[in-house]
């Protein structure tokens, strides 16, 4: 065909609501030269039969983020580009059968509001009163969202591209790619229809995302993480009382979730549209006799309401009418799930100039900012908000097909299931388990997943209640409470040990290695035979992430960092790699154990050749119990201490040694109360893109006087106008069982001021402590505010800006 395009900057295969919105927010940044390939019509895939509810709901800072977005873009959208829609908001209800669901959504509804979202908890009576034809009778409270609704999807997708067309852009339909070609300058999509070179390809093919990414593995690609989930809905036939009821009120009900019962029922017309995501549920196309087929466009799944039962019959409990008219349509078709329910989107992993925008579980709330992230990834390298719980670098080696199936059936039938902070899912376990699993488990270590690492979290006695039950709560306390206390006191008066398995180790190597490393960090690179910790800016001057550097010498140059940034900061390295320097991943042949505490010289002393009196920060090669290790004098915990890292094979050994020294096993609980004590930022929490090094409190770590490095033009001119948040310690006043969770809203003065970042109870200082991004005249000692934990408003008081615990380091430089 004459007329097809030969070359564009961007081509997106796949042309659901994800791929036309990542084309439409292309296009509003200028890049306007960029083509959609899509196999069948637009909205082939999953988009065609969503439900179209459009929820700003989430317990996820960065997903709201993203649906806030969706649904502001969505209301202007029809008369933007003049196409109609039927989009309905009529709010929705949230049902809680329980005090832990109602903390759940009080921190929903605080999160909300920070982004100027309206929800707002409602009592029984409250919701019977939005919602007529509810039964209330066991229900504990609920919470009122105004801004959702539903959204026909075939004309939100054929608007967003309209949109598209409108400012330039192209969209190819019954078009399939069938391949691509990685050149030096970026890739050849090919079609049976020709030919496309392009600078950057994004794989937005939704449920057939596995297959396209098939095609990137020559290239450094992984197969992509995801299985492809039946989900299931029917629509009644019409309802007289609610036609009545819609009649005399000129709307619809509102959209109700019983996220207890796990279901949603949304008026469609005069009937009701009951979506369960059932326990019983089911995964297709997932063995040799069920493959996936070449072309399953506009098709559905055989309906199977058997496995609804009990699901219908709650519902109709729940609100009778539903019980009163007949079945008028099934609909039950393929929704692709990631391990976590969460999308793919972001830089594909191992792939140059390569993104993902699939995988979307809910994409139609979704598309709209994912539209928008995945643009920002592309022109501008970066996106507005940190999306680390939505980027595909976040799944590594580990997440074989075993585990996708899992963890997808597993997140499928838990989908309004509350994640609290001592709980963990055990589906998909015991994916990498180091040499000393077996032993952690003897001595009582209760086990968590890190980049499918397995550590110990606490380590439990005989008679402590093990059973997922007595996880289920937002508080602080429960079986592991005392033994957290007791790990931390035999760090605090003697010494423990800890196994930090999968700690990512890189190593960038070749003549310039120094150099390269030294123009990604902002920080001062240590000399050979010492440790740093580096601090990587983005171009915006904002917190990439932190690692520790290990100089071997100017060609070789060692770093670590956090065991689920491993792919994440393989990349940072690559950025710009020099020809003749490489990057090389050690990470899975090694394991690091922690001997941190007064005595942690004394345990070591015996069993190593090692100079225990070289200070603080520094590096050595030498044996313990006879094998080859690298001690570095660092310690997470703020204790005097070792990091001992090894071969997996010899790791048996020393750890039984420091046992027999008198060592107390701790866990990763532990570690986290150990270090809040003193002020030690975690990844992703503390230390994201949302944060400038700056705001983050890390102006000691920067160089201003290095003659290069990425983001310093952003820092110099933000240190001369000023931050608009900055770093801060916070001591709790009177925080009773509960911890703050991660983004809490941080109040003065009747004002929103803050967030809190991380929190956990120390347990040497006696003190529940929260860290925290506060405005910059309010991060003074002394200053008080308040934080809403729960729903709570709980006093704290800011700190001076210094470590809690031994703010001196005497006791980490002894």
């Amino acid at each position: 065909m004459s007329d097809f395009p030969s070359s564009a900057r961007v081509v997106i295969i796949g042309g659901g609501v994800v791929g036309v919105s990542t084309l439409y927010h292309l296009a509003k940044k200028g890049w306007t030269d960029c083509v959609l390939l899509e196999k069948n019509e637009l909205t082939a895939g999953s988009t065609w039969h969503a439900a179209g509810n459009c929820p700003s709901f989430s317990t996820s800072w960065a997903v709201m983020n993203m649906q806030r977005y969706s649904l502001s873009l969505y209301k202007g959208l029809a008369a933007e580009v003049d196409y109609p829609m039927n989009y309905h908001v009529t709010g929705s209800i949230r049902l809680a059968h329980s005090k832990e669901r109602i903390q759940e959504f009080a921190r929903a509804r605080a999160m909300g509001n920070y982004q100027g979202l309206n929800l707002a908890l409602m009592t029984p009576e409250e919701a019977q009163a939005a919602y007529p034809f509810l039964e209330t009778h066991d229900l504990a409270g609920a919470l009122y969202d105004p801004d959702d609704g539903d959204i026909d999807p075939a004309q939100l997708s054929q608007a967003l591209a309209k949109g598209a067309r409108q400012m330039g852009a192209r969209i190819e339909r019954f078009c399939p790619a069938t391949g691509v070609t990685q050149t030096p300058d970026g890739w050849i999509v090919h079609t049976d229809k020709g030919d496309i070179a392009c600078e950057k390809v994004v794989n937005a093919a939704g449920y057939y995302a596995q297959r396209v990414g098939e095609w990137f593995k020559p290239y450094g690609g992984r197969t992509v993480p995801m299985v492809t989930m039946s989900h299931q809905y029917f629509l009644t036939d019409e309802i007289p009382a609610l036609a009545e009821w819609t009649a005399a009120n000129g709307r619809k009900v509102p959209l109700l979730r019983d996220v207890d019962s796990s279901y949603y029922l949304r008026q469609d017309k005069n009937g009701l549209n009951l979506g369960p995501y059932e326990r019983n549920c089911r995964a297709h196309w997932v063995t040799p006799d069920d493959p996936l087929p070449d072309d399953f466009s506009f098709q559905l799944y055989p309906d199977d309401l058997d496995r609804l039962e009990w699901y219908i019959e709650d519902a109709m409990a729940r609100v009778p009418i539903l019980g009163s008219a007949g079945v008028g349509r099934v609909i039950n078709g393929p929704i692709p799930y990631a391990p976590d329910g969460l999308p793919l989107l972001g830089p594909m992993p191992g792939v140059k100039n390569a993104y993902e925008a699939c995988v979307f579980t809910f994409g139609i709330t979704q598309g709209g900012g994912a539209g928008k992230v995945a643009a920002e990834w592309i022109v501008d390298g970066q996106p507005e908000w940190d999306m680390w719980s939505c980027d595909p670098r976040r799944y590594t080696g580990y997440t074989d097909q075993a585990y996708c199936h899992a963890k997808a059936v597993e997140t499928y039938g838990h989908e309004y299931a509350m994640h609290f902070p001592y709980h963990a899912w055990p589906a998909g376990r015991d994916k990498r388990l180091s040499p000393l699993h077996a032993k952690i488990k003897e001595l009582g270590g209760v086990m968590g997943a890190y980049n499918g690492w397995e550590r110990a979290n606490w380590f439990a006695k005989p008679g402590d209640d093990l059973s997922e039950g007595s996880t289920q709560t937002w508080a602080r306390t429960g079986p592991w409470q005392p033994r957290i206390a007791a790990e931390c006191a035999a760090v605090r008066d003697h010494a423990g040990v800890i196994a930090i398995s999968g700690f990512t180790r890189l190593a960038v190597e070749g003549p310039g290695a120094r150099a390269h490393v030294d123009r990604l960090t902002a920080s001062t690179l240590p000399k050979p035979g010492r440790v740093g910790l580096a601090y990587f800016p983005d171009d915006r001057g904002r917190i990439l992430t932190e690692m520790s550097v290990i100089p071997r010498s100017d060609d070789d140059i060692w770093l670590i960092t956090a065991s689920v940034a491993e792919w994440h900061d393989r990349d940072v390295l690559l950025r710009d790699l020099p020809k003749g320097v490489h990057v090389h991943d050690r990470s899975a042949k090694y394991e690091c154990l922690l001997v941190t505490g007064p005595k942690a010289r004394d345990i070591l002393a015996p069993l190593t050749d090692a100079d225990l009196t070289l200070p603080w920060l520094s590096f050595q090669e030498a044996t313990v119990c006879g094998n080859p290790c690298v001690l570095l004098r660092v310690s997470f915990a703020g204790e005097l201490g070792w990091e001992v890292h090894c071969a997996n094979d010899d790791a048996p050994a020393i750890y039984d040694a420091v046992l027999g020294g008198g060592a107390t096993p701790f866990g990763m609980f532990a570690l986290n109360a150990l270090r809040v004590e003193k002020g030690y930022r975690a990844w992703k929490g503390d230390l994201s893109t949302d944060y400038s090094l700056l705001e983050g409190g890390l102006d000691r770590f920067i160089n201003f006087a290095k003659p290069d490095f990425v983001g310093k033009a952003a820092l110099l001119a933000e240190k001369q106008r000023g931050v608009a948040k900055r770093f801060a310690t916070l001591t709790l006043d009177d925080p009773g069982d509960y911890d703050a969770p991660y983004m809490s809203t941080i109040w003065h003065d009747g004002k929103v001021v803050g967030e809190t970042t991380s929190s956990a109870w120390g347990y040497r200082t006696d003190k529940c402590i929260a860290l925290a991004m506060l405005r910059p005249d309010l991060a003074t000692e002394g200053t008080k505010v308040e934080i809403d934990i729960y729903g709570q408003r709980v006093a704290a008081t800011v700190q001076a800006d210094q470590p809690l615990w031994d703010p001196a380091n005497t006791r980490i430089r002894a």
